[in-house]
């Protein structure tokens, strides 16, 4: 069965391949169209959303076509206002990528698509990394990558080969401006230290909106709210994608937590193991889609629970609590991409291996705040609300 779908995969990528090729030569660009794309079509969000909310109010893109590649929009019921939505991976998918002036998208492209020389390229990455890429992996000898088993080398020029082709690229500050000129060989002139656009949301967020936002997943407004959102691991996956296996007993977090908290549970976006409600459990756990914008989730809750995720970057602004439950701490340093930066001293908060001594700090409130100030002077002085406006500056540069 695996050899048949890897066939498949094979034979649909070589038609993907030359499809867009026709597309490049027979498709002129149309200096008023822009194209997004957000987690590989996972959906609408991100820095792309927020580019494109802020595209919509700006005058100088008034006239434009915009168009969203969202993986099966229809079956989720994603309606995008003021854009045309088509099906990521389609026929009219390549026929935009062929035809947009500007591509906004957060997320490595595959190598057999590449731009013209007037469409301009503006990769906005989709966080600051802890975990090392791309070139800075320290791998051992002989280690493959992803599903396909890409070697490192492989693994390592899928991403020069992605970078020699954006126009720009944003950083949400000097940190990662070094990191990525390492991780993707990005020349340090593409580099455009805007901060974040997505985190324009979480500065603006008053609480007007988190009451909307905690009516439309059905979160009580009178509980303290913990966000658990951790990451996928390199080395579980399956023949559908990555698979998380929660090592967390959440019986235990409303026992020790008690009445006064509810919890919601955010799976990174690459994981495609599904998860329900357990019995038992209502009205304390809340299970959110992997694809939801969990910019949305950061605002209405009073503390995040996270591991190795990126995401302790962005939450970090709103200057509430954050606690890492690193309980395979051993294995993933040693065995998977090991980490930028010393986790026990430039973190915002404090590693957990043990879940019961999380959750009783956690009800204590026991929390350093000198830590997450002097972590914010350092990765997010670029976050001021008006990160999508300072992009799209660069970008009207290259309006005609």
């Amino acid at each position: 069965m695996s050899f048949v779908i890897n066939f498949v995969k094979k034979m649909l990528g070589k038609i993907a391949k030359k499809g867009f090729k026709y597309c490049k030569m027979l498709v002129p660009v149309d200096e008023k169209m822009a194209i997004f794309i957000s987690f590989h079509g996972k959906g609408y969000s991100d820095s792309p959303k927020a580019i494109y909310e802020e595209m919509l109010k700006d005058k100088r893109f008034s006239g434009y076509k915009f168009i969203w590649a969202i993986k099966h929009a229809k079956k989720k019921g994603i309606e995008v206002p003021g854009a045309k939505v088509v099906n990521y991976f389609s026929i009219p998918y390549f026929y935009y990528m062929a035809k947009a002036k500007f591509w906004i998208i957060n997320c490595k492209m595959p190598m057999y698509i590449s731009k013209k020389p007037n469409q301009i390229y503006l990769q906005t990455w989709h966080g600051t990394p802890l975990k090392r890429l791309g070139n800075d992996i320290e791998a051992p000898e002989g280690t493959t990558f992803y599903r396909s088993g890409m070697s490192f080398e492989s693994m390592a020029k899928s991403y020069e080969i992605d970078a020699e082709r954006y126009n720009y690229m944003v950083s949400p500050n000097e940190f990662s401006t070094e990191v990525f000129q390492s991780a993707f060989l990005v020349k340090r002139e593409k580099m455009i230290e805007t901060g974040y656009p997505r985190n324009d949301f979480i500065v603006n967020a008053d609480e007007k909106i988190c009451r909307e936002i905690k009516r439309k997943y059905g979160i009580p407004e009178d509980k303290k709210v913990v966000l658990y959102a951790p990451t996928w691991r390199d080395n579980s996956f399956d023949l559908s994608g990555y698979v998380f296996e929660l090592e967390a007993d959440f019986f235990k977090w409303k026992e020790i937590l008690g009445e006064e908290y509810v919890l919601v549970f955010k799976p990174h976006y690459l994981i495609v193991n599904k998860y329900t409600d357990v019995k038992g459990l209502e009205g304390f756990l809340y299970n959110i889609p992997a694809e939801v914008d969990i910019s949305e989730l950061y605002v209405i809750s009073d503390m995040l629970v996270t591991d190795y995720s990126s995401v302790f970057f962005d939450y970090s602004v709103l200057g509430r609590p954050i606690y890492f439950y690193m309980y395979d701490l051993a294995a993933y340093k040693d065995e998977l991409r090991g980490f930028y930066l010393d986790i026990y001293t430039d973190l915002p908060g404090k590693i957990y291996e043990s879940e019961e001594e999380m959750l009783i700090a956690m009800k204590a409130e026991k929390f350093d705040y000198t830590c997450l100030e002097k972590f914010n002077e350092r990765f997010n002085k670029f976050h001021t609300g008006d990160c999508s406006k300072k992009v799209l500056d660069i970008l009207a540069k290259h309006i005609d």
